[in-house]
């Protein structure tokens, strides 16, 4: 018997197959052939059904015993469609400036901290409602056409099912769904002026949608008893697969985006939260809730200077057999060995990461990346390393946000692609002044799909029984207090650094 994840991203989707001991077989991946607009904040949902399909198809082909497959997706984008789940429209991404003045008006109506009171949110146009408010005024015939509306999640469960369920995680992203009663939110659908009776039928984060339709058996070659299963918001999933289930522990996810969520035991402190944009989102465990501080450019950062700076060094790592990051965090310690210092030390340069926007605590798209203290002697490396130290940095500031909110962890998970540098892992030890653990995964959110997945079709008993199987630690980098202190010299200055750009660009 084999469980699988379909994790569904803005650019792909990929399908991960594991069997019942949680040991990863295989996987499937399609890009999709996007259609954008002009301003590139589209996505067109059937070319996502078609990615979806093929995953299906060749994970079938290699694995033909497969018993669940569990959807996780990315946030905020809707799509309305017909009785058939037909797309009416192309969707807008939650970058999409459409939704602004419409977040405005529902803004006005019940009040900015009476909807973060309903629904965990600051309002904010990147939220499903106040787009798809926009479509109702600006495109009245999609809006009366409308059978239904759905997310990415409950898309895909509905061209597999023909059920229509969200989970509590992803209607969360709707800024429409009341995180207490755990329902749709009447109020703010009668505010909007948006029919409630369109939206999918929350349920509780992993719920079993039911087998899958003969039609989409014909078509991916999957057996027609495979049950799909509704997991959630992809960093909900992600912070499942990182085996964090309560408030002892957080997940720090070193993606293309930077995101530190942690776990309550009780919706937090609602004032603190709405002062730092941050999200409250039900979790897998009933009465448990999550949050987001996240930082738009955390890998993409690292990535951006590689690909325009470290020309150069690509080619030398290239002649190496190592990475370029790698290579990199070799010439930077090669550097701090030449100043004859002992140990690890600083960049000592001061990086605003916010090259796309500023995300938590701020939630200021307009806002701009700076790098401060260069000079002619400065080597690509330090800058790399400094970019490094800035988003970091930025993590510590949504940490120290966070503070009165109800936190108590005292240790890390880390996963993504970024928790396989040692560097930057002991660094964000060292900052932050926690251990972190890094996991063998970086993946970690095909594996809390996989997870929820296999506890809804019995392959395993409990949370703790899935992460038993599927999530093993690597290695524990515990924070060196003198090198926090020589960085705390830094993030003194670090923490002013937005207000001194912001005015400037």
């Amino acid at each position: 018997m084999k469980i699988a994840g379909l994790d569904i991203g803005t650019t792909g989707c990929k399908c991960t197959v594991f069997d019942e001991k949680g040991q990863m077989l295989g996987k499937a991946y399609r890009n999709y052939p996007l259609k954008r607009a002009v301003s590139g904040h589209e996505v067109d949902v059937s070319a996502i059904m078609d990615g979806v399909y093929a995953c299906l198809k060749e994970a079938a082909k290699g694995y033909p015993d497969i018993a669940g497959i569990g959807i996780t997706s990315f946030g905020e984008t809707f799509v309305m469609t017909d009785s058939e789940g037909k797309p009416l429209h192309t969707a807008m991404l939650y970058t999409d400036p459409r939704g602004s003045e419409e977040c405005r008006k529902l803004s006005e109506a019940l009040g900015e901290k009476e909807i973060a009171k309903i629904t965990g949110l600051r309002p904010h146009e990147m939220y499903s409602i106040s787009k798809i408010m926009w479509f109702k005024e600006h495109e009245p015939s999609s809006y009366e056409k409308a059978e239904y509306i759905f997310l990415m999640e409950d898309y895909v469960v509905y061209h597999l099912t023909g059920k229509r369920q969200i989970d509590y995680s992803l209607a969360t992203r709707t800024m429409a769904f009341d995180i207490r009663s755990l329902n749709w939110s009447r109020e703010i659908f009668d505010a909007a002026g948006i029919d409630i009776s369109k939206m999918s039928v929350p349920v509780q984060t992993g719920t079993d949608a039911g087998r899958i339709t003969k039609i989409v058996a014909e078509k991916t070659g999957l057996a027609e008893d495979v049950h799909i299963v509704s997991v959630s918001h992809d960093q909900v999933a992600a912070a499942v697969g990182a085996g964090v289930f309560d408030s002892s522990v957080a997940v720090d996810g070193a993606g293309t985006v930077e995101c530190l969520t942690p776990i309550y035991d009780e919706i937090p402190d609602v004032d603190i939260m709405y002062q730092g944009y941050f999200s409250i989102v039900p979790y897998v465990v009933p009465g448990k809730y999550a949050a987001y501080a996240f930082s738009y450019t955390g890998g993409a950062l690292m990535q951006w200077c590689t690909e325009n700076l470290a020309k150069k060094e690509k080619e030398q790592a290239e002649a190496e057999g190592i990475s370029v990051n790698e290579y990199l965090e070799k010439e930077y310690a090669h550097i701090t060995a030449a100043a004859h210092t002992s140990g690890d030390l600083p960049s000592g340069l001061l990086v605003l990461p916010h090259f796309a926007g500023a995300a938590t605590p701020y939630m200021d798209t307009g806002a701009k990346g700076a790098i401060l203290g260069l000079t002619t002697d400065t080597s690509v490396a330090e800058i790399y390393r400094g970019c490094m130290e800035g988003v970091v940095y930025e993590m510590y500031l949504n940490l120290k946000a966070l503070e009165g909110s109800g936190i108590h962890f005292h240790k890390l998970h880390a996963t993504g692609g970024g928790a396989a540098s040692k560097e930057w892992t002991q660094m964000k030890a060292d900052v932050l002044g926690l251990p972190v653990t890094s996991l063998k995964t970086s993946d970690a959110g095909t594996v809390g799909c996989a997870m929820l997945t296999g506890i809804a079709i019995g392959v395993f008993a409990d949370l703790e029984d899935a992460a038993s199987h599927m999530v093993e630690k690597t290695q524990t980098y515990e924070p060196r207090w003198e090198m926090h202190e020589k960085y705390m010299e830094i993030y003194k200055r670090y923490e002013k650094l937005y207000e001194a750009v912001r005015p400037l660009v």
